[in-house]
């Protein structure tokens, strides 16, 4: 018997990962979080598996579901959004596994951030521009963010800065943001990424608010911030430039002076 943690990907049931369906397709009893989770993801089940929609459970009612697994001996497949080790809630689950000496793997996913940045079909970091990716979010009763991480000192970095579950403080994240990114900082919002209700918004920092009604923005929604969201600043790799040898590939043209 084991507890498989699966990153069941941003939303739509065809970016799982293979090794995640494959699970999927053999656990007895699966759980997940309906909340966030789509249920499409479900079509890579088993027939007739036990499944628990851990929404409206609390940890120790969760335990009991692994518990039975155990007496029974039963795969788990429990299904997180996007990615296990982002945001996840899973350290807490994998500690009381460990004391119940439950066998666990982890089973990576595609984060949201990522799925976001194929949405708007824009690579997040550009040489020159930013070669840093930040990832935070916006401080809930659940989860506080410590307040050495707060969003005006990670805003003076000018990284691309991605902003999970920013929807609900809008006002108050633009209004951080702006003591160090100039207004004219490229900005996108995404609302379910991969999701069939997907949606996006480009604009600029400073307009922001103006463009658009904050509280249609409310649940699910990353904020995506910083210069390599801008489609006309270019600034290229030199990876692929004809006149650049590396150890794979040989220069077919001299390099410039």
């Amino acid at each position: 018997m084991k507890v498989y943690f699966i990153g069941a990907g941003p939303g739509a049931a065809d970016l799982i990962t293979i090794r995640g369906a494959e699970i999927l397709s053999r656990a007895r009893l699966v759980m997940y979080a309906g909340s966030l989770v789509s249920e499409a993801m479900l079509s890579h089940c088993r027939a007739n598996p036990l499944i628990v929609n851990t929404a409206k459970l609390n940890l120790d009612e969760q335990v009991e579901f692994y518990l039975q697994a155990k007496e029974r001996d039963w795969d788990v497949a429990r299904l997180h959004s996007g990615d296990p080790s982002i945001y996840g809630a899973t350290a807490e689950q994998m500690r009381g596994l460990r004391e119940l000496e439950i066998e666990y793997e982890v089973v990576p996913g595609v984060p949201s951030f990522v799925a976001s940045a194929a949405v708007l079909q824009t690579e997040l970091t550009k040489p020159n521009i930013s070669q840093t990716i930040i990832l935070t979010r916006t401080s809930g009763r659940a989860s506080p963010v410590p307040a050495k991480e707060n969003l005006r000192s990670l805003a003076a970095h000018q990284a691309t800065l991605c902003i999970f579950l920013s929807g609900a403080n809008l006002p108050e994240v633009i209004e951080e943001l702006s003591f160090h990114y100039p207004k004219d900082t490229p900005v996108a919002l995404v609302q379910r990424a991969s999701w069939p209700e997907e949606r996006s918004h480009r604009g600029r920092l400073g307009e922001l608010l103006s463009q658009i009604e904050p509280r249609s923005w409310l649940l699910t929604t990353m904020l995506l911030v910083g210069r390599t969201l801008d489609e006309n600043i270019v600034s290229e790799s030199r990876l692929y430039a004809a006149d650049y040898t590396h150890r794979f590939r040989r220069a077919t043209k001299n390099e410039p002076e």
